[in-house]
């Protein structure tokens, strides 16, 4: 079982019912940390990245996980937005209810344990074996600059902040409307975390200026943006984070031919050094990272960008008879 992938699923399957949410968020909630465990990097209040029968090693590059692995900065943040939304699609309330005390934990990693110094939620393994990268690209090589040197952590990454911004507000209305009256000053305080947040990713991330400005991917442990253009931007779009006029430069961005091409959103923009068109994180084009992106180009209010991108991805499940492939090659639209 994977956190971050099973929430996805479930967010997305919610139109047709919430049985699969309501099964995912208890499966996941029995195993929220509960204590500081560098090995699995377990935290209290934090939601896992994966669980597995047994544990996994790689010889080639000594990376070793546990068979419970906590191991991203982003699950807990979903996991919050999934009870939410499940909760607004109709989920039945005792059903809801009955997970406040996980939600309370998972709010308090949020704003407590997961944000650094600056106040940015950060991630670094800390035992030596674990992923070096703990979002959706947890490939080691996945976070570059712009000339493609690999960044250094602790990592902030652009996409967990947009996702705690969400995450913030959406437990603060579920802490306000089915809650106690003890949760009113913690809505409080997340609704000050998120606006907080907003305005630290303000004035941290975004590079360039004018028509050459975008947010980049990551803020490295040097304090510094991580220059890099790609796709991570466009998962900010639509959860709150950026601006109406933000969002259009994103959209903009993200549908210029660097980065969109015959099948998607490439993951790594094609004029950054060490792009690869096959690439795992560098370049290729992932099915669910560019319906994300779509998605939130259309909440942003993007209507005909959010249909270009959809279309590219009709193109990318005729070409594999409708079996869409986890990610393909980034090929180039034809003039």
């Amino acid at each position: 079982m994977f956190g971050r992938d099973s929430i996805w699923t479930a967010r997305l399957a919610l139109p047709i019912g919430t049985e699969l949410a309501a099964g995912t968020l208890r499966a996941l909630a029995r195993r929220q940390g509960t204590k500081h465990d560098a090995l699995r990097a377990e935290e209290p209040g934090k939601i896992l990245h994966e669980v597995r029968r047994v544990a996994y090693a790689d010889p080639t590059s000594h990376l070793e996980l546990p068979p419970v692995y906590y191991g991203t900065v982003d699950a807990t943040s979903l996991w919050i937005c999934l009870l939410h939304d499940a909760w607004r699609w109709g989920m039945p309330e005792h059903e809801v209810r009955a997970l406040l005390p996980e939600l309370r934990a998972a709010t308090t990693w949020l704003t407590d344990i997961a944000p650094g110094a600056d106040g940015l939620l950060t991630y670094v393994d800390r035992s030596g074996t674990g992923l070096a990268n703990q979002g959706w690209k947890d490939s080691s090589d996945s976070i570059r600059w712009r000339d493609g040197r690999i960044a250094d952590a602790p990592i902030a990454l652009i996409e967990a902040q947009a996702y705690a911004v969400e995450a913030a507000r959406a437990a603060a209305t579920l802490l306000l409307a089915l809650g106690t009256d003890d949760d009113a000053g913690r809505a409080q305080l997340l609704e000050a975390f998120a606006d907080n947040l907003q305005g630290v990713v303000r004035r941290r991330f975004w590079v360039g200026a004018g028509e050459s400005a975008y947010p980049a991917m990551a803020v490295d442990g040097h304090g510094e943006a991580v220059t890099g253009l790609g796709s991570n931007m466009g998962h900010g779009l639509g959860t709150g984070l950026f601006t109406a006029q933000e969002a259009t430069r994103v959209t903009d961005v993200l549908t210029e031919p660097r980065m969109l091409g015959k099948h998607g959103i490439a993951t790594y923009a094609s004029d950054n050094g060490g792009f690869n068109p096959l690439g795992y994180h560098t370049g290729s084009v992932w099915t669910h990272d560019t319906a994300i992106c779509a998605l939130g180009m259309l909440r942003e209010g993007h209507r005909a960008e959010s249909a270009l991108v959809a279309q590219r991805l009709l193109a990318a499940a005729e070409a594999f008879d409708y079996r869409y492939p986890e990610l393909v090659r980034r090929h180039r639209c034809p003039r």
